[in-house]
């Protein structure tokens, strides 16, 4: 059973927020989009509203990356999306973090520096270790309790994920509560059934087709993006040089195996995209994929029309559908149809549900919106699908025992 922000009794509280706030950046190091911040403004107002002292915990980026920057503009982004003033200090355990959140009063709020600054919160530990790291170590004497909102990455083992429910009574975030709340209920949404599985994540797709097609879950399961090309060539079809490098060169060669495999279980499930689209002269052109040029030819960029009336025909039988990752390479206005429509012809089913990452991402790029839910995470969403424990979310189950909650 894990506690929620109902069980916590905030008032005069110091609480440790961990949020996923990992955002496009701009070349100032400035956010390039707030989508995420957002999404844990209902979190962070409530506990402060209830009198809680709330030091906030983020990564941003990775190391070597040009998004690995501080936490400085989103903590002035976090002041205006709150209303009130959000303090930000460049230091994330050390004194200068612990006496920021000494001085913290009843309704306020700091933003500590980027967790991964620090090669501990860059590593994976069992929750045991995490808890004896420097970031545990630093900040638990200045912490009252512990509240994960990060569902995006729950999927993670780091110190600030799994080390500080090890030692501090903790509670699930608002955005956690329903991400829980949602992807760990489809077995009781109606069918039929309907998953569609695009993007770039090919191993994690087929591990989610094999999970809900072995169990049931599944009517159908339609196939895009670089998953589709993958089963395309599962399935004998030569979609040319410039396809079959890509997924050779992303690693995902062997994945062509399991994905016949598949279909040689369930085939009769599992739809398949019936053109694509190609760039061909700077223009979009659609093809039958048996008509794609061998060789060093056009890669398949998008599905075409012939696909999206034939995933159309089974999604008007669909009373759930559940989708995760886009259709095509969205991000070249060429080749954003086919995300655009099978994704808006899936607002008009009664329970529709969708995946985070790139598809939150493409979703709010193509202004497609009228889902039942949206996750906030990719990675952990694919593995709440596939029944899979979250280390962060075991971490809050064993967390230690809870003070009573106020009236």
């Amino acid at each position: 059973m894990i506690a929620t922000l109902d069980d916590l009794d905030v008032e005069g509280t110091t609480v440790g927020v961990r949020v996923d706030v990992n955002s496009p950046i701009d070349d100032d190091d400035t956010l390039a989009d707030d989508a995420r911040l957002r999404a844990h403004v209902d979190t962070l107002s409530e506990l402060l509203e209830r009198g809680g002292q709330v030091a906030v915990l983020a990564h941003q980026g990775r190391p070597g990356g040009d998004d690995f920057v501080s936490l400085a503009s989103h903590a002035d982004r976090l002041s205006t999306l709150l209303d009130r003033p959000v303090d930000y200090v460049d230091a994330t355990f050390s004194e200068a973090a612990r006496e920021a959140v000494r001085d913290l009063s009843n309704g306020g709020c700091v933003v500590l520096e980027n967790t991964r600054f620090y090669s501990e919160e860059y590593m994976e530990f069992d929750p045991e270790r995490a808890a004896r790291t420097h970031l545990v170590a630093g900040l638990e004497p200045v912490l009252d309790a512990y509240v994960n909102d990060a569902f995006a990455a729950a999927h993670r083992s780091q110190p600030s994920l799994v080390g500080l429910p090890s030692v501090l009574p903790s509670y699930a975030g608002r955005v956690m509560e329903s991400e829980l709340d949602v992807l760990g209920s489809i077995e009781e949404t109606d069918a039929p059934r309907v998953y569609v599985l695009g993007g770039a994540k090919v191993s994690d797709s087929i591990d989610v087709a094999w999970s809900v097609l072995e169990k049931g879950l599944a009517d159908h399961v339609l196939t895009a993006g670089v998953v589709g090309n993958v089963f395309l060539i599962a399935d004998g079809v030569d979609l040319g040089d410039a396809s079959s490098d890509f997924i050779y060169d992303q690693g995902y060669w062997d994945e062509i195996d399991r994905a016949a495999d598949l279909l040689d279980a369930y085939g009769d499930r599992i739809a398949l995209p019936r053109d694509v689209a190609v760039a061909r002269d700077g223009d979009r052109h659609e093809l039958g994929v048996n008509a794609l040029p061998p060789g060093d030819g056009e890669a398949a960029m998008d599905i075409g029309e012939s696909t999206l009336d034939y995933y159309r025909r089974i999604l008007a039988d669909a009373e759930t559908v559940i989708l995760n990752g886009p259709a095509g390479v969205f991000e070249d206005e060429r080749f954003q149809t086919g995300t655009r429509e099978l994704y808006g012809t899936a607002t008009d089913i009664p329970t529709s549900i969708v995946g985070g990452g790139d598809t939150a991402a493409a979703l709010r790029t193509l202004g497609v919106e009228g889902f039942s839910h949206v996750s906030t995470g990719g990675g952990a969403a694919l593995r709440m699908l596939t029944a899979e424990s979250l280390p962060a979310v075991t971490a809050l189950e064993n967390a230690p025992q809870r003070p009573a909650a106020d009236d």
